[in-house]
């Protein structure tokens, strides 16, 4: 499926089936570790753009969830993200914002943004669960060039509306499932934001906990956003924990 359409049927399923909601108000909590690396070109929006070498860089997400028992408002999803990666380029020869950089050159890219997410529960038991909806994914990072005492910077701060699919599928009896979550731009359908991974759940009184493992990536692909022209990805492992209240 093409990645405009699965990001419009997520938004069309957030519209026409609000078929599920939980029994009781819930709370999710959780935080993942990231290990990425950060490949791909950037530069301004019209101009030349570079390829530089990113180091390994650790990132991490923070995340919280409100889901409620009324069936036709759409749960709650807040997630902050950073994803960040500094570069170089020890041959360089481009123009960036009408100054030409040559010999050794850094670039920081940070893509650090705050998603929004609206859903709704289409299956939700211990074999199958499954969330629809859309997404706002709000960047606030910036593109830094530098060479000795020369520095720019063009402020990536502007968002993205995003189609939401969540699955995950459990093995009765034992607190193992896997997952899947996939965020794919619609006004921007090259920005991507996926995941895949295994969890295990250890069921409490009050509080159930869960640890997972997986891997992510964001796809950051576009000629014009804020100013700024890139085919960036930043993918990696990552492991976390999220609490269930």
């Amino acid at each position: 499926m093409k990645k405009l359409s699965l990001a419009a049927l997520a938004v069309a399923t957030m519209v026409a089936l609000p078929s599920q909601a939980a029994t009781v108000l819930g709370f999710k909590v959780g935080v993942d570790a990231m290990h990425a690396d950060a490949s791909g070109i950037t530069g301004q929006q019209g101009g030349d753009t570079p390829k530089f070498s990113y180091d390994n860089k650790a990132q991490y997400s923070l995340w919280f969830n409100v889901e409620h028992p009324l069936p036709l408002l759409p749960n709650l999803k807040v997630r902050e993200n950073r994803f960040e990666a500094n570069g170089i380029l020890t041959d360089a020869n481009f123009n960036f914002r009408g100054i030409n950089l040559t010999d050794v050159v850094h670039n920081k890219i940070d893509l650090t943004n705050t998603d929004f997410m609206l859903y709704y529960e289409l299956f939700d038991n211990d074999i199958l669960s499954i969330d629809a909806g859309a997404a706002y994914k709000k960047f606030n990072g910036s593109l830094e060039i530098s060479r000795d005492s020369y520095r720019d910077t063009i402020d990536i701060d502007d968002g993205v509306v995003m189609g939401y699919l969540n699955a995950e599928v459990g093995l009765i009896g034992t607190g193992l499932y896997g997952f899947a979550e996939v965020l794919a731009g619609v006004d921007h359908s090259d920005i991507l934001d996926y995941q895949a991974g295994l969890g295990w759940q250890f069921d409490g009184v009050a509080i159930d906990t869960r640890v997972r493992v997986g891997y992510r990536k964001l796809q950051f692909q576009d000629n014009s956003f804020s100013g700024v022209k890139a085919n960036v990805d930043i993918d990696g492992v990552f492991a976390g924990v999220e609490l269930v209240f």
